[in-house]
């Protein structure tokens, strides 16, 4: 028996050498098969078998231990990798990746939630083959990926086609069959909870499966797990990252309109303050939205029109004006409009050409550019209108007392920039009662931009306008229309002239108020006219007569009967007289029977009376046909 633990000795040794190289189980039991065929004894036997079994938990116990270091490797190795990526299509596939690697199965993929359509869809996939399962989408509760993200719990099947665990769909099943998958891994990507929710929120799936069928164990279970919770807080990160690049840029790019739009507002002020005119309002606005830009007041005149990079431009007549002006940038009729407002008064209207479209900060430029075009209109108007009350002042005293100082009024004239040695028109306006006090600022209205001046006079606006060959009774007329639509009332405006020097310039604004007062006689409110147009009628209803009730004395029998019968007896009486009181020279103008004119003119006489053709009584009749054609003029 001294010689026996010689035997027992060496095969121990081998055990402890065999543990140290960490060999196949089958080797620690081929050590007590040796030991048998040398005839070892039973007691022998039997404690190399305990020391075997000793050795071989020893070896598991090792072989864990290493598999775990392994794994916490991994895991601190695919946290570091996780980490250092920035890229959301880059952290997803480098999740897949590891998780395929570590766990050694054929495939790995993960899905990601869908807030919009409430399910999951398939994000990424490593070792897929198949189209059909990379585009998979799956609710919540189907197949083992939904019940997953419904549960937000970890599932395992060592054979997905035969497990009844699950809710199994058609558009499932032929994912999982087309691309071979047999056992089957799922665990959630939770993230902390958010606002008070239980178990925390699940963004999406990730899986580990093999073609053939496989238990998953525990250790695997949980080595998924923390590979998932290190990819749910990556991905999270990386979404943040997005997000904050993407508001990083929108903040960019807010900053440059915010730094475009000071430019722009110092640009637009300084023009304000250095006393700026509207054609480089119009060239500044141009140059800062890359498009042609047009003034127009409200009338519709151009007052400015300026394309890109300062060049002239035709753009055509301008827009229709919108019902309801508004100073917001609109798009009508291909070209971007704003009004231009002081108030609710429209002062005219701004026009953007060649541009389709424009973002909100160019938008906000337009408008603001509109309230710089007002305010230097308002400037300019106020201007005028200071410039005009002391041109004013020389108007009152070169109709007060024109022979006073006559080469004073001259010299005063120029100093104001109005020459009256040169021809001028005399206009005189009046508006309709209850309209008087709005007629002054609308002639200031109507003379801006032009070298006509104006003064508030006795109830009238009287204009003094340089002649420039127009007809004075055409001239009124037009200043009769637009008066009317600045003050919203009939204005009736009279001209005279032309004339040159202080006394002229007074006759005729003598000759233009008679004119005036014979207009208002006439009825003809609203209207305009020359006083060479009314000839001696001017002079005799100057004093402001009733012509309408003298009308109607003279000419009423007649004008009842033809309103009545529809004749022409007033048109005959008319002609006739034309003609000198000749039959024949009657009866060729109104292109009738000398027997119908002979059958009117006794009518006519029936109506008035035997004496109708008596020399005053002719008169009468004349002058009354000649103020009733004169009241309705065609």
């Amino acid at each position: 028996m001294a010689d026996s633990p010689a035997p027992i000795a060496r095969p121990l040794r081998r055990l402890l050498e065999l543990i140290a190289e960490d060999a196949p189980a089958e080797a620690y039991g081929a050590l007590a098969a040796q030991a048998r065929a040398h005839g070892a004894s039973t007691a022998d036997l039997a404690e190399m078998e305990q020391a075997t079994a000793t050795a071989l938990r020893v070896r598991g116990t090792l072989r864990q231990h290493r598999r775990r270091e392994t794994e916490l490797a991994a895991l601190f190795d695919t946290a570091g990798d996780l980490a250092a990526l920035r890229d959301l299509d880059a952290v997803l596939q480098s999740i897949v990746r590891r998780v395929r690697m570590l766990l050694g199965t054929d495939t790995a993929y993960l899905t990601l939630r869908d807030e919009e359509a409430g399910d999951t869809y398939m994000r990424v996939t490593d070792g897929s083959v198949s189209p059909l399962f990379q585009n998979l989408r799956l609710s919540y509760g189907d197949g083992l990926g939904g019940l997953v993200a419904q549960t937000a719990r970890p599932y395992a099947t060592p054979d997905y086609r035969t497990d009844e665990r699950f809710r199994h769909t058609g558009s499932i099943d032929e994912g999982v069959l087309d691309e071979g998958l047999v056992g089957i891994l799922g665990v959630p990507l939770l993230l902390g909870a958010r606002g008070g929710a239980a178990g925390g929120d699940v963004i999406g799936v990730l899986f580990a499966a093999d073609r053939t069928p496989r238990p998953f164990s525990p250790d695997e279970v949980a080595l998924l797990c923390s590979l998932a919770a290190h990819a749910a807080i990556a991905i999270d990160t990386a979404k943040a990252i997005t997000d904050l690049a993407q508001a990083g840029a929108v903040i960019k790019e807010h900053a440059a309109a915010m730094q475009r739009a000071e430019e722009a507002h110092d640009r637009l002020t300084d023009l304000v303050l250095r006393g700026g005119d509207l054609p480089e309002v119009a060239a500044a606005v141009a140059g800062l939205l890359d498009g042609a830009i047009t003034i127009h007041d409200p009338e519709g005149r151009t007052l400015a029109a300026v394309g890109p990079g300062g060049a002239p431009f035709d753009a055509g007549p301008p827009p229709a004006p919108a019902t309801a002006p508004t100073a917001r940038a609109e798009h009508r009729a291909g070209r971007w409009t704003c009004a231009v407002l002081a108030g609710q008064e429209v002062l005219g209207g701004m026009v953007l050409h060649g541009r389709d479209r424009l973002d909100d900060s160019d938008r906000r430029l337009f408008e603001r550019a509109g309230v710089v075009t007002a305010l230097l209109l308002l400037l300019s108007r106020s201007v005028a209108e200071t410039e005009n009350r002391v041109r004013g002042e020389l108007i009152t005293d070169l109709l007060t007392a024109p022979e006073r100082d006559p080469v004073g009024l001259v010299v005063r004239g120029r100093r104001l920039g109005v020459d009256l040695s040169r021809p001028c028109l005399v206009l005189v306006a009046q508006a309709a009662d209850g309209s008087h006090d709005r007629l002054p600022a609308a002639a200031g209205r109507y003379l801006f931009g032009s070298d006509g001046i104006s003064a508030e006079r006795s109830g009238t606006v009287v204009l003094l306008l340089p002649h420039d060959g127009a007809a004075p009774g055409a001239v009124a007329r037009t200043a009769a229309g637009q008066l009317t639509a600045l003050v919203g009332a009939p204005v009736t405006v009279a001209a005279a002239g032309p004339a040159s020097g202080p006394q002229p310039l007074a006759d005729a604004h003598a000759e233009a108020l008679r004119c005036l007062r014979a207009l208002c006689a006439l009825g003809r409110v609203g209207d305009g006219a020359g006083a060479a147009e009314l000839g001696f009628l001017g002079v005799l209803l100057g004093n402001e007569r009733d012509v309408a009730s003298f009308v109607t004395a003279t000419l009423g029998p007649l004008l009842a009967y033809d309103a009545k019968r529809g004749t022409e007896l007033v048109r005959t009486l008319g002609a006739y007289f034309a003609c000198g009181g000749t039959l024949t020279r009657t009866k060729d103008e109104l292109h009738l029977h000398v027997n119908t004119v002979v059958q009117r003119l006794d009518r006519i006489q029936a109506l008035l009376g035997p004496d109708w053709n008596a020399p005053e009584r002719a008169l009468e009749l004349q002058l009354a046909l000649r103020l009733h054609m004169l009241a309705a003029p065609s």
